[in-house]
């Protein structure tokens, strides 16, 4: 094990960057949310399959199953690709908002009432798709087997660190995602509604009295988690290049456990959350086996709720500073 371990240690540090970039944007959704409304959204990794299907959806319209593509034409598919899935997951979390949470919000429902009504409307999305939205649109018999994904670029080595291969796909996940994540650090340090997101994060009452308007502070809060899951979704399928009504249900339990690693609700613990997770738990698959990895994620949370339950960096979106 350890010699396993050791001469695949590059090769598990590529993977684990690659997979912890898709973790952390995720995350994001998971830790904004938290941070604003105290909530952990269940049904964000729903948010993440819908991703998933919308840049399916985009190069089934289209045709853009004729690849893989070079040169402009690549860039400009997966350009369109990963907008079609942001669009879809940040539409998706808008209407989830104002369905799901939104009533309870303004009846002053308990956060057991919105947490209810969150995993409620995970396995909604689940069924719905699974029965209705795949059969319908996607052709697959009951809706509940793996879809393919097809061939956007042809995937290759760029260069090697060690006995890691660094592809191509997999260092434009890791770039593209460090890249949004950075903008999205910006956007609420510097912005005006990144000012009234971390101030309706630390006092809303004090922020409505302000002149902070909490409704649309909220509603940018799930968009911007939506739009950053739509990302991670079309991440996935472009790695893995296959999609299922309920691929978000592992993925976002791991999410929510790089999030709550680097401390759930700071957007910066987010990746670094991400990106540890994603390196222990191929760190860990090396050494134990790959069938262990779902163990080793959970066992982390666990044992991160356990003894440091404000994560890493054990800071909150309101303390955030450019």
């Amino acid at each position: 094990m350890l010699h396993d371990f050791t001469s695949q240690f590059w090769a598990n540090t590529v993977d684990g960057l690659t997979v912890g970039s898709i973790y952390a944007l995720v995350a994001l959704g998971y830790t904004m949310v938290y941070g604003v409304l105290r909530l952990i959204n269940f049904a964000h990794s729903e948010i993440f399959m819908i991703g998933t299907f919308g840049g399916l959806t985009l190069i089934q319209v289209v045709g853009f199953d004729n690849g893989p593509y070079t040169g402009i034409a690549l860039v400009g598919v997966l350009l369109a690709c990963l907008a079609a899935a942001m669009a879809a997951s940040g539409g998706a979390a808008l209407v989830l908002e104002r369905i799901a949470y939104r009533p309870l919000r303004r009846k002053g429902a308990s956060r057991l009432a919105a947490l209810i009504s969150a995993i409620g409307a995970s396995l909604f999305l689940q069924e719905l798709f699974a029965t209705t939205v795949i059969p319908h649109f996607f052709g697959n018999g009951g809706g509940r087997d793996p879809i393919h994904v097809p061939d956007l670029l042809k995937k290759e080595t760029l260069f090697s660190i060690g006995s890691g291969d660094v592809r191509n796909d997999k260092l434009l996940i890791f770039v593209a995602a460090i890249i949004m994540m950075i903008i999205l650090d910006r956007f609420v340090n510097s912005s005006k509604l990144g000012r009234g997101i971390r101030a309706t994060a630390q006092d809303p009452e004090t922020a409505m009295l302000l002149g902070v308007n909490i409704d649309r502070v909220v509603v940018v809060t799930f968009l911007v988690g939506g739009l950053m899951a739509g990302a991670a979704g079309f991440f996935f399928a472009l790695l893995y290049q296959q999609t299922m009504f309920n691929i978000g249900f592992i993925l976002g339990i791991k999410a929510f456990t790089a999030a709550v690693l680097g401390g759930i609700g700071n957007l910066r613990g987010a990746l670094v959350g991400g990106f540890t997770l994603g390196l222990i738990e191929n760190y860990g698959g090396s050494l134990f086996g790959s069938q262990w990895k779902d163990v080793i994620a959970f066992t982390l949370l666990v044992v991160i709720l356990l003894f440091r339950p404000t994560g890493i960096l054990g800071e909150s979106l309101q303390q955030a500073r450019a």
